[in-house]
């Protein structure tokens, strides 16, 4: 099993122990996200040390209002890791609105862009900017690989499938209030699915309340295999092929 998205850096130090209980549960491989240089840099020593663990790296767009060209240079360095597998998270976040939106917006081309030119997946932060997130993305060669990180806005479920991108869904799914990204669950064609945790955000209903990790990334692939009708264990295996697959892992 594989948890497709977790912050291990922001663990307070304890990403060694929530690996091992991720272990424990049958989660065997992360791909864990830095966001910003500092957290990148952090995210890639934390992969060098865990077998099974491998980095996203990318500028988040609360931090657009403050990023340099000097650091878009500096993330292409960090990407030639050869556990760095994809980039990101990038994107744009216009609820939260930490950084200004043409700021968000130069920063999130630059991305898309490395990640074209790297050949690497693009992991993309949308929230309250579903219209000029499709605008960026639909700018990208068709055989870019797109991956619609924590997805929870079910206007983005007809460009998605339109454009063949990725789609993960995290804890939030299994919300009782979240009837709506269940249905949308329930349409991504099976090669498109993933799963994640957005560790230590967002932990699933059965452990709401308590720090997020990748150990619980069971309990959102239960909710998506019961919405889609399979077996768990067999949505396991294919959300295992499909993320082997865009993020070329080993």
């Amino acid at each position: 099993m594989i948890d497709t998205h977790a912050h291990l850096d922001a663990l307070d130090g304890e990403a060694a122990d929530a690996l091992a209980r991720a272990r424990e549960a049958g989660v065997t491989r992360v791909i864990a996200v830095g966001s910003g240089l500092e957290s990148c840099r952090a995210t890639l020593e934390i992969a060098e040390r865990e077998e099974g663990v491998f980095a996203a790296l990318g500028l988040h767009p609360h931090q657009a209002g403050s990023v340099e060209e000097r650091d878009f240079e500096q993330l292409q360095e960090l990407l030639a890791h050869p556990k760095a597998v994809a980039v990101g998270e990038a994107g744009l976040d216009y609820y939260r609105d930490y950084a200004p939106h043409d700021h968000q917006l130069e920063a999130f081309r630059a991305q898309a862009a490395l990640a074209v030119g790297l050949g690497k997946p693009l992991v993309v932060h949308s929230r309250a900017a579903d219209e000029e997130t499709v605008a960026v993305l639909a700018e990208l060669p068709e055989d870019a690989r797109v991956v619609l990180h924590c997805f929870s806005s079910v206007g983005l479920l007809g460009p998605a499938l339109e454009h063949g991108w990725c789609v993960s869904f995290a804890g939030n799914v299994t919300y009782p209030n979240a009837a709506e990204l269940r249905t949308a669950a329930a349409r991504v064609p099976p090669g498109r699915l993933l799963a994640e945790t957005d560790s230590p955000y967002l932990a699933p209903q059965a452990v709401r309340g308590r720090r997020n990790e990748p150990a619980n990334v069971v309990h959102t692939l239960a909710a998506l295999a019961e919405v889609r009708g399979v077996d768990a264990a067999e949505l396991e295996r294919t959300i295992d092929e499909n993320a082997t697959a865009i993020f070329e892992l080993p």
